[in-house]
């Protein structure tokens, strides 16, 4: 199945029409200056970025924040910028990073030894250290918000939602999700409409947690499959079963912490 298959009914020069009129109504409702916004290079963040530059123009920072990232990564965040024509400013976040993980690391040689079980698999610590990648872009990107008194926009998009593929007071820390409700091959359609570089469309999604990391390798299955399956309920048993096993672990981070009543 093809994009054009998986986007049938769906007219992105609507959507695109409406979507920038929330973002800005979004802003207004917040007595907001502007919106800022992580670029990290891929579809997700360009198209939320040009969605925001066309509701509130000449109010729409781009924030590049590499950390040990692929120097293509600062490239095709770059490209976008210039292709939207809004500003940016680079943060490097390698240095702040290393930094925070070797305290880290040190902190929890020292912690009791009969404290829970001990650190979990190679691939739980490592998770937990790649993690702290886009907590402090967030960060970062709330300084930015506080200091110009703008929104932060995420860039997350229902397919990545639905399954819990964020981390949490991370990407996933935002003011607005305005592509929140759309899979990502309506994101696709809707980066066309945008006039999105065809290299930044096309390029494998990744959050840039790792060297050689993508989403759908992490995720284990393709977004195609996923789509399908979040818009029409198609796919395997096994799919099903990934799909809805990823939900339920999930579901802590789409809601409020839970308080006592």
């Amino acid at each position: 199945m093809n994009d054009e298959e998986l986007t049938i009914g769906f007219d992105a020069n609507n959507e695109v029409i409406r979507l920038q009129e929330w973002i800005a109504a979004k802003v207004h409702e917040a007595g907001a200056a502007g919106v800022v916004v992580g670029l990290s290079g891929g579809i997700d963040s360009a198209v939320t970025a040009a969605l925001s530059a066309r509701a509130v123009p000449g109010k729409v920072l781009g924030v590049i924040m590499p950390c040990h990232s692929d120097s293509h990564d600062l490239e095709d965040a770059r490209l976008a910028a210039a292709s939207i024509g809004i500003p940016t400013v680079t943060v490097d976040l390698s240095g702040a990073y290393d930094t925070l993980l070797a305290a880290l690391r040190a902190a929890r040689l020292a912690v009791p030894v009969d404290v829970g079980t001990g650190p979990g698999p190679a691939d739980a610590m490592r998770l937990a250290e790649a993690n702290l990648k886009p907590r402090l872009r967030m960060a970062s990107l709330y300084y930015f918000a506080n200091v110009y008194h703008y929104l932060v926009a995420g860039t997350g998009n229902r397919s990545e939602l639905e399954v819990g593929y964020f981390t949490k007071y991370g990407d996933g820390g935002v003011d607005i999700l305005p592509i929140g409700h759309l899979v990502k091959h309506q994101v696709r359609a809707l980066a066309r409409a945008l006039a999105i570089p065809e290299r930044i469309i096309a390029r494998p999604p990744s959050a840039g947690l790792w060297a050689g990391q993508t989403d759908e390798g992490e995720m284990g299955f393709t977004y195609a499959e996923l789509d399908r399956y979040l818009l029409r309920g198609e796919g395997s048993a096994a799919l099903r079963q990934r799909v809805e096993s990823m939900q339920r672990q999930s579901r802590h981070k789409k809601v409020p912490p839970p308080i006592p009543s």
